[in-house]
């Protein structure tokens, strides 16, 4: 299943190759501040200022929350005091408006790491609890540890992973199993999750495996099964 987001880009790329810059701009706004995908999201904003430039209103593509949250989320790191608050805030509030989970996610990590560091620790575990929450569901690992250390670090307990049975899918693998169940390839895969084909074609062999399936066709309903068991 192709999400609306990934149809608005695809929209706005042929738009912009027949120079009808007008729909393209509507189009990839709609592409960038709808995309739950990070990597959709980016070629959507690429797309947007393409056509804004060629349709004479550059401005037009710095205006999205997309683009405005993840200038924030940027000149957060480099200011201080005040100044870097007011933009630490700015950027989870727009970011928030876009669905792009990763980076609003990252963005209440980057908070909630400024606030421990100014010692405020009660401010910091509500930032870094939700960025935990929101990174472990979708499998982003090496973010969620470091929210998990930054959790504790204030003095938070971070809800510890359970060890993984022989027969358990990774928080991973079960990402790649859905989408892979949903029809996309595995270029499709790996462009939306930042992988190579490769190693998405290496997590479904080790998801045939624990699953006893021996085709992609399978995946589908093994993964309706497994949620109904677990419900």
């Amino acid at each position: 299943m192709t999400s609306p987001g990934s149809g608005e880009w695809a929209k706005a790329v042929l738009y912009n190759g027949l120079g009808r810059y007008e729909e393209a701009c509507v189009a990839a706004e709609r592409g960038a501040d709808g995309l739950q995908e990070f990597g959709l999201a980016i070629r959507s904003t690429v797309e947007l200022v393409e056509a804004a430039a060629r349709s004479g209103r550059p401005a037009r593509a710095s205006g999205t929350d997309w683009a405005l949250g993840t200038s924030a989320m940027v000149r957060a790191q480099v200011n201080a005091g005040a100044a870097a608050e007011a933009l630490h805030q700015e950027a989870v509030e727009r970011l928030g408006r876009t669905g792009v989970r990763i980076t609003h996610a990252r963005a209440h990590l980057l908070y909630g790491e400024w606030l421990r560091r100014e010692n405020r620790r009660s401010d910091a575990r509500e930032h870094l609890g939700t960025a935990y929450r929101t990174l472990s569901r979708i499998g982003v690992e090496g973010f969620a540890e470091r929210a998990g250390r930054e959790l504790r670090a204030t003095g938070a307990t971070a809800p510890r992973r359970p060890a993984e049975s022989r027969t358990a899918l990774t928080a991973q693998e079960t990402q790649i199993a859905r989408l892979a169940g949903d029809g996309m390839t595995n270029p499709e895969i790996g462009a939306q999750l930042f992988l190579s084909p490769h190693t998405v074609e290496w997590h479904l062999r080790k998801v045939y495996t624990k699953l006893g399936l021996t085709s992609r066709k399978q995946l589908g309903g093994a993964l309706r099964e497994d949620t109904a068991a677990t419900a």
